[in-house]
């Protein structure tokens, strides 16, 4: 992931329904792409990689 540069997901659909996300090396900034100006949440590196595993082992979920 390039820092400092905010990116939507390549399985972003299109619809509007999505979030951006951004490396900041020590930390990982997500926003809602339909308004970024509204805030950000900000993970740790240990945080969003237990966050992004469990989206990869759980697929199957509705």
């Amino acid at each position: 992931m390039e820092q400092n540069r905010w990116r939507k997901s390549s399985r972003s659909g299109g619809n509007g329904q999505c979030v951006e996300v951004r490396d900041r090396g020590a930390r990982v900034d997500v926003r809602d792409s339909k308004a970024p100006a509204t805030g950000m949440l900000s993970f740790g590196p240990a945080a969003w990689s237990a966050f992004t595993g469990s989206l990869k082992t759980d697929s199957t979920r509705p």
